[in-house]
């Protein structure tokens, strides 16, 4: 359980982070990173109301920081 925490703590903010790097549009990281969780909600992986929170919550700080990064890319350009 401790694993899962620590996972969903962190994981869910890179993915988002990642996915807007490939991709150069931060709602488009946001999504791919909300159907991969929805995902793993499905098959059981994530089966706490706990696990879910912090998902949603590393989600946003994510979100949060890719798209200051997005606006620290477009001002420098």
């Amino acid at each position: 359980m401790v694993s899962k925490v620590i996972l969903a703590l962190f994981l869910p903010a890179l993915l988002v982070v990642l996915f807007t790097r490939v991709t150069y549009n931060h709602y488009v990281g946001l999504i791919l990173t909300v159907a991969l969780i929805t995902a793993s909600v499905y098959k059981g992986y994530t089966n706490t109301w706990l696990l879910i929170i912090i998902d949603a919550a590393s989600l946003t700080l994510g979100f949060w920081y890719s798209n200051q990064m997005m606006k620290k890319a477009k001002k420098s350009a």
